[in-house]
């Protein structure tokens, strides 16, 4: 069996993500910004004359670049967020070689999901935001999908998975704990100055993305519904996709781990 950790941002993943590894120990564990069999995030995907005028540009750095790539065919693969360095410009540049946020077309980045999920041999492995996470933000946020677009781009996903064995460990989070979870990240991720760095950085990111755009959602609460309505969502897709596949959690209040 192979686990797919997933929830709203603060729900608790990576702490129930270790504690099925503590069960299976068998398992691979993938979380963000790893080298995924099933998942991109925080990597690029690059064709090899990017990837040599990075290392041209990053020349210094070239050895801790190298370390942390990966050919795919002809793409370059490269765990940037796992190369260590003081230059913030380096993960400026190589943020915009990911797929998500709309950085490549619908056809390209449908291709590229269904592609990796064809190809994953069904190793036993346990994913953190492998299945929904930054997959669905891409769809909601930046292409403005409607939830039903969405289900009919799982219902393929799904198609693809039919011969792996998948069992989703939702992490399900109440409104008010969303809120508190957010609240409590502003107050933690501050500067040494006490600036809320991180929460601006959200903002804007949110803020200015066509979905919010449209809908007017901004700030706090705009953060609040828009992650509401996502969890909705992926329940809804884990509800009528995934039927017997699919464990829900309560936020932080696993108890014994029964799956």
């Amino acid at each position: 069996m192979n686990f797919f950790v997933e929830g709203i941002q603060g729900s608790g993943k990576s702490t129930l993500t270790g504690r099925l590894s503590e069960k299976y120990p068998d398992h691979k564990v993938y979380e963000e910004g790893d080298y995924s069999p099933v998942e991109l995030a925080w990597c690029t995907y690059m064709n090899k004359e990017d990837y040599l005028n990075i290392l041209d540009k990053y020349s210094s750095m070239r050895e801790k670049i190298e370390e942390k790539a990966h050919t795919e065919e002809d793409h370059m693969i490269v765990c940037y967020t796992k190369v260590k360095t003081d230059k913030h410009e380096f993960y400026q540049d190589m943020e915009k070689y990911e797929i998500y946020n709309n950085r490549v077309s619908f056809g390209q980045f449908k291709e590229i999901v269904l592609d990796r999920f064809e190809k994953w041999d069904g190793e036993p492995l346990i994913a953190e935001c492998s299945l929904f996470q930054n997959t669905v933000e891409d769809l909601i946020l930046f292409r403005d999908m409607s939830d039903e677009a969405i289900m009919d781009f799982y219902r393929e996903i799904k198609k693809v998975l039919e011969d792996k064995q998948v069992h989703i460990a939702y992490i399900k989070t109440e409104p008010e704990g969303i809120r508190k979870n957010l609240e409590n990240a502003r107050k933690e991720r501050v500067d040494d100055k006490g600036n809320e760095v991180w929460f601006s950085m959200l903002c804007n990111y949110f803020d200015n993305c066509p979905h919010a755009v449209r809908c007017g959602l901004e700030g706090e609460d705009g953060l609040v519904r828009h992650w509401i309505h996502r969890q909705e969502l992926e329940l809804r897709i884990c509800e009528e996709l995934f039927p017997g596949q699919y464990s829900v959690f309560s936020s932080k209040k696993y108890g014994e781990i029964t799956i």
